[in-house]
Order: structure tokens, then sequence, then C-alpha cells
């Protein structure tokens, strides 16, 4: 009787909990995950900077934080950074990271939808590929607004990882290709065939479903209450040097991908 209750009670979110704990231990090996290059990094300060502005000690929000590397870019920009995370595995990974490298980062664990932080406390909320998880995206907007001060700034870097263009999806046959005939370099194996086949159901049942596409991230913060909206879609000087480090098809793939990202205010 208890396996079967605790089957019933092992909801979406535990699942993708339950991901995310199993995919820290790879996280970092992967280019998109972690900053390979300081040409990358560069590139990450200038896309942060134009939305954002320089640090100058304000308070920096980071959620689902991982292993912290946006927090490490806030960080390097002047920000006073607490990073929020829902899994164990990522945290302790980001605590050593930070610690290595000697920043005063604050990383706690927390769910970005209910992030239980004061209110009007951030001068910013950042997050990078958090929006197509979620299970209920406008209550997580009201949230981020709620715990931004009068003025602050939502930055949201993201894409749709469900639909691709048929250009896309050449580049990566072509570099599946090559890599099973040695032609190309192999990518950095940072999963299991079940954890990926995890990766697609839960990617199946979240809100963006059918791919979180911009506009309609957007319109979500629209009604949230936030003013003042952009969306960026040049990511290109992330993606160039990011591509660096796949073979040839696999970063032509990339930048065929629909990324971008959003900043709102609050008023």
């Amino acid at each position: 009787m208890s396996d079967t209750l605790d089957r019933q009670n092992y909801n979406l979110r535990d699942e993708i909990k339950a991901y995310w704990s199993e995919r820290a231990a790879t996280f970092d090996l992967s280019p998109g995950h972690e900053i390979f290059s300081e040409e990358e990094r560069t590139a990450w300060h200038r896309l942060l900077l134009r939305h954002l502005g320089p640090g100058d000690g304000r308070a920096a929000l980071d959620l689902a934080s991982g292993t912290g590397v946006i927090s490490h870019l806030l960080d390097d920009l002047g920000f006073r950074v607490q990073g929020l995370d829902w899994a164990e595995p990522m945290l302790e990974r980001a605590r050593e990271k930070a610690r290595k490298r000697g920043r005063a980062i604050r990383f706690g664990l927390g769910d970005a939808e209910n992030t239980m932080e004061p209110d009007g406390h951030y001068d910013v909320v950042v997050n990078r590929h958090l929006v197509w998880t979620l299970i209920d995206p406008a209550a997580a907007f009201a949230e981020w607004l709620r715990v931004l001060k009068p003025g602050g700034t939502v930055l949201i870097v993201d894409g749709d990882f469900v639909n691709t263009s048929a250009l896309e999806r050449l580049f990566s046959k072509l570099s599946a290709w090559g890599q099973r005939l040695g032609f190309l370099t192999a990518e950095t194996p940072t999963g299991t065939l079940q954890m990926m086949a995890t990766h697609r159901s839960i990617l199946s049942r979240v809100h963006f479903s059918a791919g979180a596409r911009a506009d309609d991230v957007a319109n979500l913060l629209g009604k949230a209450g936030f003013v003042d909206i952009e969306i960026d879609r040049d990511l290109r000087e992330i993606h160039r040097t990011q591509a660096r480090n796949w073979n040839f098809f696999k970063g032509l793939a990339r930048k065929c991908q629909h990324r971008y990202a959003i900043r709102a205010r609050k008023p």
C-alpha cells in the first residue's frame, strides 16, 4: 500500500526535480551549459549588460541556478547574487564551484514557481532554460513580479526545444551521421538513453509542451503585469562561441534554433 501511495503522490514536479538531480553529475560537461572559453564568457557578459546594465551591488536572483553558471556571470558584473534551485545535487556542485573560485555567491534550495523570497527584494531576476520546464508559467511570472522591486527587471534566456526547422533537422542528421562514421568529433555523452526518454516524457507534459515560443512567453509576462517587454533574438555571438566546442554541423544546427532573451520590467 505504501508503494502505491508513493507512486500516486509522485507528480510531474517530482519527476522534473529527480531528472535535474540526476543530470547534475554531467551538467557542466555540455557546451551550452557550462562556459568553455573567455570568448563565450565575454559574449554572455555583453548580453547581460545590454539588458541589465552593470551590477553596482544590486541584488540579483538566479532562478533554477543549477551549477551556478549564470550566477557567476552576474557576480562578474558586480551583482549580489542569490542562486535558487530545487535539486540538491546541483546546489552541491554550485557551492563547491563558488568555493573554489572564491565567490561570495549564496545558493539555496527553492522552487522557481514559489520562491519563498520576500516581497520587493530583488533588482533583477534572471533565468536560463527554465521557462520551457514550467508547469504553471502564469503563477511563476506573478511570483517573479512579486519578489522584484518596483522598476526591477526580469531577464529570461530560453528557446523552443520542440519545433525544429527542416534545416536544423538536416544539420542534426549530418552531425549524427558524421559521428557514427568517425568523420566528425563525437559529442561528450551527458546522459543515458533512459534519461533522454525521461526528458522527452517531461517535455511532453509541461505547459510549453508545444514549444516555448518567444511571443507566447512575452504575452504571459504582460498578463502577469510586466511592462516594457522586449524580445531579443540576436544571440549569435553566444552561439558562435559555443559552436567551437561542437562539430561543424552541430554548430550549424544550434544557429537554426528558436532561441531568445526576453527582458521585462516591473512597473
